[in-house]
């Protein structure tokens, strides 16, 4: 005789898809019809914050209340007859029970996010750790069955999971597709695809992972870096009643164009004392500083130059590197995250990018949409994402300047207007709306194409290109403009066979495509 009666299973494999699915995927209703029936709120496909609209949601509550009756109910029939649980019926169990101990403790989770973001670097504590762990025993130790220890590591997802919500939820505005895919990408950087797996075994190992955040410039790569940056995985120590790391401190932004080449090499590597003229002491760099739970993210990673790339590439492969001046081998430990506005494919093209630092970073890819692209998609967002920004630096006064910024908009700019920059300059306007009562766009100049043969000097110039790449190009060059592999042989001085070894075929034709 089972447990669950037939109603009651189907509702609980429906209620643990949704657990397991992404919030921000149109799958997420999917699972929240299949469980609810007729009672079903259909309050529409993304799950966003726009204005001061609450992120509670009635299906969310019907559910939440459904399961907690459901999951008391089993708990009776459970201790009465234990050994008639099945074992699909022990997984259906475990997930409805997770689901309850979740949105029972939501609050105390959310509360302690807001105290770790306001406690100066401070370990987090939880003073709900021993409710949540006396509700976690009666309800997951089944009579007869071996014995759960595992409540600090589910104590430890809740939290990741409530600061991942959170992170996402609030920070990247607006009801388009365009918002929620990002949002969707950010929960999959930090959970993949498969939840289940992720809670099996991936949890242990995502750090390794780098993520790459690609997209133009001031569509908030940044503020999408941080929020997964937030969300790695971060245990529960029983015996302090605290997590091991502080998930706002551990995350380290460094912006790489900021800085000169040597610069960025003692910021992220540190240096010993006479490394270079300046260096009157040792210093640790931001890859030694990364605890182990951590983030470093790189800003505008398309800026490097070639030596740094290479130094950058082992620590990618091996996870090792060296203070500048010093051959000792470190370990970095931590997770990295990089962003650039560049076309890595163009960089790479060009000699600009190496292919293979690009395929360590390319595991992990996230896009962010531009703002024309957001409000084509969904025009009423402008007031929600000027809310967003005047909350900011005008707290009291930011329905008033979202109004006023926003009507100011419509009457004044193009239906069709490109905000060449994006969400920077949504800012910038919403600021001179405030003070001048008006925005005079400037449009940026277009951007010169180089020539392959500039390319290729500046690629040189800048020490981009290993000796063997600025031998294939400068042959290639050559060749193209004698368009004889004797000729070109004669004047490089070389054996006409290691001319045409040599010879670029895919750099040949984009001079060629220039005639």
């Amino acid at each position: 005789m089972a447990i669950f009666q037939t109603e009651e299973r189907e509702f609980a494999e429906s209620v643990s898809n949704l657990a397991h699915c992404n919030p921000f995927l149109p799958e997420r209703l999917d699972c929240e019809r299949q469980a609810l029936g007729s009672q079903f709120v259909d309050d529409g496909i993304v799950w966003s914050r726009r204005s001061a609209v609450s992120l509670e949601r009635k299906n969310i509550q019907l559910l939440v209340d459904r399961v907690r009756d459901i999951v008391f109910e089993l708990r009776q029939r459970i201790d009465a007859n234990p050994n008639e649980l099945e074992e699909d019926e022990k997984e259906f169990y475990a997930d409805l029970v997770l689901f309850h101990l979740y949105h029972s403790y939501r609050d105390q989770y959310t509360q302690s996010i807001v105290d770790t973001r306001q406690s100066m670097g401070a370990i987090p504590t939880a003073s709900f750790w021993k409710p949540f762990c006396q509700d976690y025993n009666h309800l997951r130790n089944i009579p007869g069955q071996p014995t759960l220890d595992d409540a600090s590591h589910w104590f430890a997802v809740f939290f990741q999971l409530r600061r991942t919500f959170d992170s996402t939820f609030g920070d990247i505005v607006g009801e388009s597709m365009p918002a929620a895919q990002l949002r969707a990408a950010i929960w999959q950087s930090v959970f993949t695809h498969d939840m289940r797996r992720y809670r099996r075994t991936l949890f242990r190992t995502m750090g390794d992972i780098t993520t790459l955040i690609i997209g133009p410039s001031g569509t908030g790569k940044e503020l999408a870096a941080r929020a997964i940056g937030h969300s790695r995985y971060i245990p529960f120590n029983e015996k302090t009643s605290a997590f091991e790391e502080n998930f706002v401190t551990s995350f380290q932004p460094l912006n790489l164009s900021a800085l000169s080449p040597t610069l960025i090499e003692s910021e992220l590597f540190g240096h010993v004392k006479g490394a270079f003229t300046g260096a009157i002491s040792d210093r640790v760099g931001w890859l030694e500083s990364c605890p182990t739970l951590g983030t470093v993210f790189l800003d505008e990673i398309g800026e490097l130059d070639g030596q740094i790339q290479v130094k950058l590439l082992r620590v990618l492969q091996a996870r090792t590197f060296q203070r500048l001046g010093c051959t000792q081998n470190r370990r970095f430990h931590g997770k990295i995250i990089a962003a650039t506005n560049r076309n890595l494919q163009e960089e790479m093209s060009v000699g600009a990018f190496r292919h293979d630092l690009y395929y360590r970073l390319c595991a992990d890819i996230v896009q962010t949409p531009g703002l024309r692209e957001q409000l084509v998609d969904s025009p009423e967002d402008l007031h929600a994402l000027c809310r967003h920004i005047a909350i900011n630096f005008a707290p009291d006064e930011a329905d008033a300047l979202a109004d006023e910024t926003t009507s100011w908009i419509r009457a004044n700019l193009p239906s069709d207007y490109s905000w060449p920059g994006n969400f920077r300059e949504l800012e910038q306007c919403l600021r001179n709306v405030m003070i001048r009562s008006r925005y005079v766009p400037t449009l940026p100049a277009p951007k010169p194409t180089l020539l392959p043969e500039e390319a290729l000097l500046v690629a040189s110039e800048q020490g981009q290109l290993s000796a063997e790449e600025l031998m294939q190009r400068y042959c290639t060059l050559i060749y193209s403009q004698l368009g004889n592999y004797e000729q070109a042989a004669k004047k490089l001085g070389l054996d006409r066979r290691t001319v045409k070894a040599k010879v670029d075929d895919e750099f040949l034709a984009r001079l060629k495509s220039k005639e």
